[in-house]
């Protein structure tokens, strides 16, 4: 395996289209228009940046999740929440390659169905270090609502299982009945030591104020430091135990 693609052919994209009110929201309001056309620009920048990841040495951090990961929102696909941690952990001696297999749109599904394979598939590391493992899901199943947020503890469920042990992954915030019954097995899977659980419920901002793109949904870049800021103590935590 080369430096020059990711298993699987894989692309930052789930395949799947943008949803109908996504879209109609983008013809009508230039702010919505203007962070929906960040996501294919994004996704090839972080596709380009992956192919030279694969090949660079040193110790490895896999980013599993969705837009919020991809940095949508943000002013430029390399000023998300990723970025800003690790430069920050950079700076206290521990630089990461980082490898950022997110999509926009992504849901719990396509992280089991698309990420973590290529996850899985991804060349050894040049570091005697286990890769970082990092998650953020869960919205896009919250808002997709039927039965796709019907779906999303069981996929919770089945996501705990399947990540590699230490992963860190972000509890949902959302008081939804859904998002309360997927973070009890991240809470399970905590206590168990199984997982390292980021409580966005409790380490998030607490307010949004001043910090939200132009769509009123994607974070800024003031937004994105708050999300780094809240990651940061549990990334320590888990450099420090792998």
């Amino acid at each position: 395996m080369t430096g020059d693609a990711l298993p699987l052919g894989y692309t930052n994209r789930t395949g799947r289209p943008r949803g109908l009110v996504t879209r109609a929201l983008g013809v009508v309001l230039p702010g919505v228009r203007s962070v929906n056309g960040h996501a294919e620009r994004y996704a090839d920048a972080w596709s380009a940046h992956n192919r030279d990841a694969l090949a660079a040495p040193g110790r490895r951090w896999v980013v599993l999740g969705d837009s919020m990961s991809q940095s949508v929102g943000a002013s430029s696909w390399d000023a998300g929440w990723v970025d800003v941690a690790a430069a920050t952990l950079r700076d206290e001696g521990h630089p990461l390659t980082v490898v950022n297999l997110s999509a926009t749109g992504a849901r719990t599904r396509d992280v089991l169905d698309q990420q973590l394979p290529v996850l899985r598939d991804l060349p050894p590391a040049d570091s005697p270090d286990d890769d970082l493992v990092t998650v953020m899901v869960g919205s896009n199943d919250l808002f997709a609502g039927g039965a796709v947020r019907r779906r999303l503890p069981d996929a919770f469920g089945e996501l705990v299982t399947a990540l590699p042990r230490g992963s860190v992954i972000a509890s949902l915030p959302q008081p939804r009945t859904a998002a309360q019954q997927a973070n009890r097995h991240l809470e399970d899977a905590s206590a168990r030591g199984d997982l390292m659980m980021v409580d966005m419920r409790a380490e998030g901002p607490t307010s949004w104020r001043g910090r939200l793109a132009t769509d009123f949904f994607h974070p800024n870049d003031a937004g994105y430091v708050e999300i780094a800021r809240a990651f940061l103590p549990t990334l320590r935590r888990a450099l420090a135990q792998r």
